[in-house]
């Protein structure tokens, strides 16, 4: 007894032929169905390649597209011949030519032999299935699907939408119940002898030929009919991606297919020379003998299908640019955002640099320039310091900055003359750390030389833009981590807001500062107030300012008197 290799040849030709004389050599019968799509004169040629070959046979050709009954049927006429010719054969091993031994054929052919009435075949319940794609589960088999999903797709949209609509459905014949799993299967003779040989074949085929994808239900559903054992696995290490397209193995795989452990893999690249010349070789240089394990590989493809469609945090690529909120991150690092403490201390950049060893910038969102850190024109990544090349798209000039200076904590200010398309972004940005003193874009104002009904108009616009950029950040959506202080409640006690800053920061063990920045001259700032309320506009984000503030609350102790004698 041995076991007999149907092969479904699509293209590659030459590595089919290759594979086919691997599977001759150890004593297989062997029955190749190629694609009728393949030109005649192709096909002669592919014949004549192998003519030489013992036990091997072609059957009756159909065309085979994906999706379709074509593969159903060419591996039904595969299998009756490799029946009907070999009846030294126990078991049939559905394959493609694209498959590739990974374990020396004899080891599979001792495996089967110890499960002589053990049908390998993956076959589940559509309710079971997790792995569909494109939203067609139960509805494959009460549809009819009678146009090709890949070559005329508006019509079959349109007919499951008709079908759909005037709710069409169609009875499993018998009463059976529909199973799904991989095409790719190792059935017992008589297991696979009963499901060709039914009298029932007629209605079955007639119902399967209008499944949609019919090479992953129809032997998967009628095996549970006649099968004595069936364990619900495939023999063939297959793998798909998270759109239902099968992964392709590639030379840089070659390590990864030795841990598998499994007999037979697919999809191989047709010009992966060294998987081939790896595993297409004699039994002394092949893999160890023990259980196939696919399973032992999954973690690697769920990494990987997790690095496709999520990414890595921060980095946007194209399969998820255009679409918001599909970010694995929204950017790669911590970073810190200051509004309004630029413009309430003296040279606060260099004292913050110095206190935390970030790297620190000044305005990077400011009208006439990004504003780097050492007054930069360039920064890592080539990023310019342009306002036009940075306004372009102001979310990726922040997620490219923290993306291109990772390792590195990057702070920056920011306030509402700034260019704001990149407030919610940064409020969403569970990696922000915000730190905002309301009304102190006024203080530059005070210090101006304007005439004061230009100060008023500015005013009035810098509060409205500051208040809306409060609500974004007060917002429920909001996931960065926000501290907002009026200016008149900062100033009163600046040093615990700062030494929470700096150890939020943390790049550096602190010990308690013993001082804060020099703060700006504030004489005369509760008049300016007073002046902008007098002149119509009510200058509410700084909080409760008073008009002389800083002049000593009591008056000098009087001297004690005394008595002159």
């Amino acid at each position: 007894m041995t076991v007999g290799v149907v092969m479904l040849v699509h293209t590659a030709l030459g590595r089919a032929e290759q594979v086919a004389r691997h599977w001759a050599a150890a004593g297989c019968p062997i029955v190749i169905h190629v694609d009728k799509a393949v030109p005649r004169k192709t096909y002669d040629v592919f014949v004549q390649s192998l003519s030489d070959v013992p036990d091997l046979k072609f059957c009756k050709r159909f065309r085979c597209e994906w999706g379709t009954w074509g593969i159903v049927a060419g591996s039904q006429s595969g299998s009756e011949l490799m029946l009907a010719s070999f009846p030294q054969v126990r078991h049939v091993y559905l394959a493609s030519g694209s498959c590739l031994p990974l374990r020396p054929v004899k080891e599979l052919l001792n495996y089967l032999a110890a499960r002589p009435r053990t049908d390998f075949i993956e076959s589940a319940t559509t309710a079971d299935v997790p792995w569909t794609v494109g939203g067609l589960d139960e509805e494959r088999f009460t549809m009819r699907f009678p146009f090709s999903w890949k070559r005329h797709r508006y019509l079959f949209d349109k007919a499951v939408a008709v079908q759909r609509a005037l709710g069409l459905k169609r009875r499993m014949p018998n009463g059976i119940v529909p199973h799904m799993g991989s095409q790719w299967w190792c059935l017992t003779r008589q297991t696979l002898s009963a499901i060709l040989q039914d009298p029932e074949r007629p209605e079955y085929d007639r119902y399967f030929r209008n499944v949609w994808i019919p090479d992953e239900s129809y032997f998967q559903t009628l095996a549970r009919q006649y099968a004595l054992k069936i364990e619900s696995r495939s023999l063939t290490l297959s793998k798909f991606d998270f759109q239902g397209k099968p992964h392709i193995f590639y030379d840089d795989h070659l390590q990864l297919l030795r841990r598998s452990d499994c007999f037979v893999a697919r999809k191989i690249w047709p010009y992966a020379d060294r998987l081939y010349e790896a595993f297409l070789t004699d039994e002394a240089a092949a893999m160890k003998k023990t259980e196939p394990n696919p399973g032992k590989i999954d973690r690697i493809f769920a990494k990987a299908v997790e690095r496709r469609t999520r990414g890595r945090s921060g980095l946007y690529m194209q399969s998820r640019f255009p679409n918001e909120d599909w970010e694995n991150g929204v950017t790669a690092a911590p970073y810190s955002m200051f509004q309004g403490f630029a413009e309430l201390f003296e040279n606060f950049e260099p004292w913050l640099a110095k206190a935390t060893g970030a790297r620190v910038h000044g305005h990077l969102f400011a009208p006439d320039r990004a504003h780097y850190a050492d007054n930069q024109t360039a920064i890592n990544g080539a990023l310019s310091d342009s306002a036009i090349i940075r306004d372009y798209n102001g979310k990726a000039f922040l997620t490219n900055l923290i993306w291109n200076t990772r390792g590195e904590r990057q702070c920056f200010q920011f306030g509402p003359a700034d260019n704001q398309d990149v407030c919610w972004r940064i409020a969403k940005d569970p990696n922000a750390q915000v730190s905002v003193i309301t009304g102190a874009w006024s203080v530059p104002l005070f210090r101006s030389n304007k005439d004061f009904a230009d100060i008023r108009r500015e005013a009035a616009l810098l509060q409205k833009i500051e208040s809306e950029h409060m609500n974004i950040l007060r917002s429920p959506y909001t996931k960065a981590r926000v501290r907002i202080w009026t200016m008149a409640e900062f100033i009163e006690a600046p040093m615990e807001p700062l030494q929470g800053i700096l150890d939020e920061i943390g790049q550096t063990k602190l010990r308690r500062i013993a001082e804060v920045p020099k703060m700006v001259d504030l004489s005369g700032f509760g008049q300016f107030l007073q002046n902008l309320k007098n002149q119509g506009m009510h200058p509410y984000m700084m909080g409760d300012f008073p008009v002389e503030r800083g002049v000593a609350a009591t008056q000098q102790r009087p001297r004690k008197p005394y008595l002159v004698q």
